[in-house]
């Protein structure tokens, strides 16, 4: 399926159905952050995530794990994670790389991926040691997982996702959508594609191959489209980065905030009771 943005009601959904999720905070109440480095292994490697949730808020709330971009964990993953917490989730920036390297250049980033990309049960084995990490945190309500990715990290949640990985929802922003293919005994994540209408780098067979994979098996996804958005589009520092490695990517205000609040109905129905 393919929904345009822009869409009010879309803004008014994740309002109105968002209420009875925060309705247990105080009105007085501001978001107090706490933020955690955490380390965890995955078969050898010693992994260095970034875990954040609101200190003011009270009980279990569903925890969200954000992949970042080949770039590595950097302070884009761990902004996010922020405004996720500030939502009322428990956010966990993932490490994939492992010691929370993270890439100076293209030709870096591509090295450090390459393998990910190569071989997404891989990807599935680091993306499943931090979900197991997360759920350590008596704040995180295992039975509501979720991860978003950037670019690369959105592949990896897609083929995670496909893979079998035990979350209640995956979203990919501006992600790769090539990968393995889809299995209707595996896949019980739902899906909520963010797509650049200008990205460069996923073509339409690609986009037409994916939708169809996913359409043959029923599975549960919404790929929505963004106009005027290329690669990376959520990433304020994109325009600048395309500029300095001569990559054609740039931030798209608009589509930041209409796939950051697409995001956020997604989020409230998957986890809805």
């Amino acid at each position: 399926m393919k929904i345009k943005i822009y869409s009010f009601m879309a803004l008014l959904a994740v309002i109105t159905a968002g209420i009875s999720f925060i309705s247990f905070v105080p009105d007085n109440a501001k978001p107090m952050l706490k933020e955690e480095v955490v380390t965890y292994m995955s078969e050898g490697v010693t992994l260095k995530g970034f875990v954040v949730y609101d200190q003011n808020r009270a009980g279990k709330r569903p925890a969200i794990l954000v992949v970042h971009e080949w770039w590595g964990l950097n302070d884009y993953a761990k902004n996010r994670a922020r405004q996720l917490a500030s939502l009322g989730y428990i956010a966990m920036a993932v490490d994939m790389y492992g010691g929370g390297i993270t890439a100076s250049n293209p030709q870096q980033a591509q090295e450090m991926a390459t393998p990910f990309y190569e071989n997404p049960q891989l990807a599935k084995i680091r993306l499943d040691a931090a979900l197991n990490k997360v759920k350590e945190f008596k704040q995180a309500d295992v039975t509501n997982v979720a991860a978003i990715g950037y670019c690369f990290g959105g592949s990896v949640v897609l083929n995670s996702a496909k893979l079998g990985a035990d979350l209640k929802g995956v979203v990919s922003f501006h992600g790769g959508l090539k990968g393995v293919p889809a299995k209707k005994e595996l896949l019980n994540a739902k899906i909520l594609v963010c797509h650049g209408e200008a990205d460069k780098f996923v073509t339409e067979k690609d986009i037409n191959n994916f939708k169809h994979e996913l359409d043959s098996i029923s599975a549960d996804y919404t790929f929505k489209t963004y106009a005027n958005a290329t690669h990376a589009f959520t990433n304020p520092d994109a325009t600048n980065t395309g500029k300095q490695f001569n990559m054609p990517i740039e931030y798209n205000e608009a589509a930041d905030k209409a796939s950051w609040t697409d995001m956020q109905t997604f989020l409230v129905r998957i986890f809805k009771k």
